[in-house]
This record gives structure tokens, C-alpha cells and sequence, in this order.
């Protein structure tokens, strides 16, 4: 074959390789971060109320979203690398990334049908079909990440991985971008289970150019087809001996436990962000949608600036520069604080006299938090206590129990009501909100300009043990600047966003350059299952340090993840990685020609 005709084909093969990228990352940004979770929530209450007993347990929404997600995850997880055994000794890879692409976007389909289905049985559809969509996709990012290393040479692996990162970003992006516009301005219950359906075939519709384009690695002598008994019991039994021999490949392993803590870290930041942007800074759901818009449109771009870095550094020095940037990103996230509240209209709680009724009406900040909905919870607890002077309403959503949230009509307006406010009633509220997160301000009236703050209001600062960070930079820079916490925030999005895809794809490539072709799936089957089990231990470490201490301990502990993970990276040697990787090739192909 010509040299242009070789090139040619290695063009089309990588753009088959970005094609899925772009298609499956619909799924990811539409269904799991933006829609669903909320979406689900609303089906769930809809059939069991705040809570359905399940298992002999109490069952929330945002619970058995949770699980459904870590089921779906740590099955994949588990069986990734022997059925990438398999996958190594027969020309499957792409039969395999088809097979579990068809079950992943199909399931994502048919999330549409959920509403259609009944109350009681819809919810139920939702969580079946959005666990084997995560099957579809973890499954089948292992056979893809494991095609990565046949696309091209070593020098090649950076630019064709953050390609595909950012290919990614910028397809789940544009979709992301259209679904959103349809959910804030049409109205109908059709909305939604069309996002489901169109994600799917987004991704459905993008695989069949990978699947066209992308051949099937060659493998000579392939092993013969075996019985599913046979041929897993062969599979466990080289995971086994490769496990076993791990001193064959200590740099390879040792980049896995390198790679192991900073992904936890990098997950964590980005999975937490919402929750931490919400709890802590108080921020709106739209501020959120914003956020998540730019990380989308600034990755990709600088998914491929990284690449540029990686020709001049190496692999690896751009891979800890990126690290050492994400500390400095969650240094800065510490010190985002909200500013002091100044105006009536900036309190969660605006009491207004009102001439003519010579009353006070109470009404809620536009983007004012829902209140928590748990029967239990102290929240819940302090709105029915002083339902009579907060501008709460019974939430009818919920079958059972009586859940409180706030007062808006169907355009987000806050609905005013009068109430009668004394000296008296406003100080018993002061009391019972001190703990709380809430503020409130009366303008007007005999009780004009009297405040209340509650301790753990996100303006409250002073008692955290990392409190220092965020008063300093108020005092210094947000307060002198005016800068509202909605764009402190964005900030975070910008250089999160540009940190994201270098760091992923570059994590990615220095992997895949140290992976022996033959064992590709294999050994990208234990890179998954390594970053599927990284995924639950961040968010349990954040959870223990905002229990123990607060939320911004918890960040700055997921921090030292990275850290932990940029010091061990600095003792991989990647070029006896990839020595290790050839002759492991050399032996394995020696051995099927022989």
C-alpha cells in the first residue's frame, strides 16, 4: 500500500475512533448529569412518595439512583478483565464494542417509554433500563479504550486520545445544548422522554462510523471459539497468573496505582462540584447548567492545546503539570465564597409591608434552594413548625408523608402570601433558624431592616476549619471586584474545563503507550475496573471529612488524592513501560506463529 493511502486509511481509522466519543458522550452530559437524576426523582416520588421500603430498608430517590449507577458500574468492572482475556486471543473487540453499544443505547431509548408505563411501574423501567444503559457503556469503554494502542505508534497515542476526549465533550456538548433549550422553553410531558430517546440514537447513530471505519485489530493464530464454561475459566486463570506476575509489569501497575489516586480525585471534584456548589456557596440549579455547559465547550479545545504540550514536555511531564494544576483549581475552589448580603432581594426570606393591606407578605428568593424532603429531616421539621411565616406550601407531588418546599407557580415566580409578623413571631423564627441555612430580611413597616442569618448560611463564614481561605480572598479580591459567587464559580467551570480533557486523555495515552498490544483488553479491562472502584472511594472520603469537619475539609482532602497521585507518578518510568510492552508483544506473537 502507497505511503498517502496508509496515511489515509490511519485517518479515517481515528476519526471512526473520535466518532464514538462523540456519539456516547450524549448519554453522559443529557441523561446521567443533566436530566435524569431529576427526572427520576420525579417518577420515583410520583409512585412511592418521599421515601418506598425496598429490601426491608428506607428507600430515597437520590439512594436508589446511587445504586443503580454503582450495580450497573462495578458489574462491568468486575468482568472487564477476563472477558478482555478473551477479547485479546480472538478478533472480538469490535463485535464486543457493538454488542454492548446495542444494549447501552437501546436501554437508553426505551428510558422514553418510563412515563408511559404506569405510575407504579414506570419508576421501576427508569432504574432497570438506566442500569443496563451504564452496563452498555462501561462495557463497552473498556473494548473501546482498548482499540486505543492499534490506532497508531506511541507518538502518536496523545494526540489521537485527547482528540477523542475532545470529540467527546464538543458532541455530548451540542446535543446537551439543544436538549436543555427544549426542557426550559416547551412544555409537555413528551419533553423529557425525548431527550432519553435522542441520546440514545445520538450514540447508536455515531457507533455505526466507528464501526465502519475502525477495523478489527488483527490477531494471528486466534484462538479457536470455546464453550462459555471453558473459555471463563481460561480467562480467570490468566487474570490470575497476570496478577500473580505482577513484577513483570511493576512500572505498568505502578502506574495504575498512580492513576488510581489522582482519577479519584479528578472524578471526585467534578461528580462533588454540584454538591458543593449548592450546600456551600449556594448557588442555583441554573448557575449549574451553565457550569456544566462551559466544562463541555472549554475541554475540548484544550484537550487538544494538551496534545500540543505533550509533543514539546512528553506524556508524562504534561500529565503532572495538569496535576499540579487541579490542586491549584481546588485551592481556588476553598476560596470561592459567597458576598455579604446587602439588598432585600438577595434573602432567601423577603418580608414586604404592603400599604394597603397593612400587612407584611412573605415571598422566597428567585433560585432559592429546595428545601430538603425527607419526613424526618430537620428542615422539614422547622418548615411545618413555621409554616405560618415562611412562604412554604404542602409539596402535592408527594404521596405520603407531608413534604414542605417552596412556594412558586408554574413559571418560577415566588408566590407572596400575608402573614402576621410581630416582635414576637420574629423572634421565635430568628431562634428556631439559627442552625439553619437560611435568611430572611423585612423591609418596611414598623420591623424595617431587621436581618437574620442562619450559622451554616453559605455568607455565614468563620467557624469551618479552612474558613480562613474563603474570608481572605472575600476580603481581597471577590468583595473589592464585586464578583457574585455564580462567577466565581464559573471560573471553577473554566479552568476545570480546561484541565478535564488533557488530563483524561493524557491518563489515557501514557496507559495505552505502556499496554502491550496483545493484551490490550486485558490490561484496559484492570485500567477500568481501577477507575470504576476509584469512583466510590472519593465520595466516601468526602462524606467521612464533611461529617467530621465540613465541606470544604472534604474537598481539600479529595486534593491530596491528586497529590498522593502526582508524587507516585513521578517514579514511573514510562520508557521501561513501553520496553516491557514490546517485548511482551515480540513473545506473544512469537508464540502464535510458532
Amino acid at each position: 500500500m502507497e505511503a498517502a493511502e496508509v496515511e489515509q486509511s490511519k485517518d479515517l481509522r481515528v476519526r471512526g475512533y473520535c466518532a464514538y466519543d462523540w456519539g456516547k458522550s450524549a448519554f453522559e452530559t443529557s441523561v446521567t448529569t443533566a436530566i435524569f437524576p431529576a427526572w427520576f426523582a420525579y417518577l420515583f416520588a410520583e409512585a412511592n412518595g418521599i421515601s418506598g421500603e425496598f429490601l426491608g430498608r428506607e428507600w430515597t430517590a437520590d439512594a436508589t439512583f446511587s445504586f443503580a449507577v454503582m450495580v450497573g458500574a462495578l458489574l462491568v468492572a468486575i468482568c472487564a478483565p477476563s472477558l478482555g482475556v478473551i477479547a485479546d486471543r480472538r478478533m472480538i473487540k469490535i463485535w464486543w464494542l457493538r454488542i454492548l453499544t446495542l444494549v447501552g443505547s437501546i436501554s437508553c431509548i426505551l428510558l422514553a417509554l418510563s412515563p408511559y408505563l404506569g405510575v407504579t411501574f414506570g419508576w421501576i423501567w427508569a432504574m432497570v433500563m438506566f442500569m443496563l444503559a451504564n452496563v452498555g457503556l462501561n462495557g463497552a469503554g473498556v473494548f473501546y479504550n482498548a482499540l486505543l494502542p492499534h490506532m497508531g505508534d506511541e507518538s502518536e497515542m496523545d494526540s489521537i486520545s485527547n482528540k477523542a476526549f475532545a470529540a467527546g465533550y464538543l458532541g455530548g456538548g451540542l446535543l446537551l445544548v439543544v436538549h436543555l433549550g427544549m426542557v426550559l422553553t416547551l412544555e409537555g410531558t413528551w419533553v423529557i422522554p425525548f431527550a432519553m430517546a435522542t441520546s440514545g440514537l445520538w450514540w447508536l447513530g455515531f457507533a455505526q462510523m466507528t464501526f465502519k471505519m475502525v477495523p478489527e485489530p488483527h490477531i494471528e493464530n486466534e484462538m479457536d471459539p470455546m464453550g462459555i464454561v471453558p473459555s471463563t475459566k481460561m480467562a480467570l486463570g490468566e487474570v490470575k497468573a497476570t496478577l500473580t506476575d505482577i513484577k513483570s509489569f511493576r512500572t505498568l501497575f505502578l502506574y495504575m496505582v498512580a492513576y488510581f489516586c489522582f482519577i479519584d480525585g479528578i472524578n471526585s471534584v467534578t461528580a462533588l462540584a454540584g454538591v458543593f456548589g449548592i450546600v456551600v456557596l449556594g448557588l442555583t440549579t441554573t448557575g449549574l447548567i451553565l457550569t456544566i455547559l462551559i466544562i463541555q465547550f472549554v475541554a475540548a479545545p484544550a484537550a487538544i492545546g494538551f496534545t500540543k504540550l505533550a509533543e514539546k514536555w512528553g506524556t508524562k511531564k504534561a500529565l503532572q503539570f495538569s496535576l499540579v494544576c487541579w490542586c491549584f483549581v481546588i485551592v481556588g475552589a476553598l476560596s470561592f465564597a459567597p458576598l455579604e448580603l446587602e439588598n432585600h432581594d438577595e434573602y432567601d426570606i423577603q418580608y414586604s409591608w404592603d400599604e394597603e393591606q397593612m400587612t407584611y407578605i412573605v415571598t422566597a428568593r428567585e433560585g432559592v434552594n429546595n428545601l430538603a424532603a425527607l419526613p424526618g429531616d430537620t428542615e422539614q421539621d422547622w418548615a411545618k413548625e413555621n409554616m405560618d411565616l415562611l412562604p412554604v406550601q404542602k409539596n402535592e407531588a408527594y404521596k405520603q408523608g407531608f413534604a414542605v418546599a417552596w412556594a412558586f407557580d408554574d413559571d418560577g415566580k415566588a408566590i407572596g402570601r400575608s402573614v402576621n409578623l410581630s416582635n414576637e413571631t420574629l423572634a421565635s423564627l430568628s431562634e428556631s433558624m439559627l442552625e439553619s441555612r437560611f435568611s430572611y430580611s423585612v423591609q418596611g413597616g414598623s420591623l424595617d431592616s431587621i436581618i437574620g442569618l442562619g450559622e451554616n448560611h453559605p455568607t455565614s463564614l468563620g467557624d469551618g476549619k479552612l474558613d480562613f481561605i474563603p474570608m481572605t480572598a472575600r476580603d481581597l479580591v471577590w468583595g473589592p471586584l464585586q464578583m457574585s459567587v455564580f462567577f466565581q464559580f464559573l471560573l471553577l467551570g473554566v479552568f476545570g474545563g480546561a484541565l478535564l480533557g488533557g488530563s483524561q486523555g493524557l491518563a489515557r495515552s501514557m496507559f495505552g503507550q505502556m499496554v502491550p498490544e496483545t493484551r490490550s483488553a486485558e490490561f484496559f479491562g484492570f485500567f477500568g475496573f481501577f477507575g470504576k472502584v476509584a469512583a466510590l472511594l472519593g465520595p466516601l472520603i468526602y462524606s467521612v471529612m464533611t461529617v467530621w469537619f465540613d465541606s470544604r475539609v472534604g474537598i481539600f482532602a479529595i486534593s491530596l488524592l491528586i497529590v498522593a497521585g502526582a508524587i507516585l507518578l513521578r517514579k514511573v518510568d514510562v520508557d521501561d513501560g513501553i520496553a516491557v510492552a514490546r517485548a511482551e508483544d515480540a513473545r506473544n506473537r512469537a508464540v502464535e506463529t510458532a
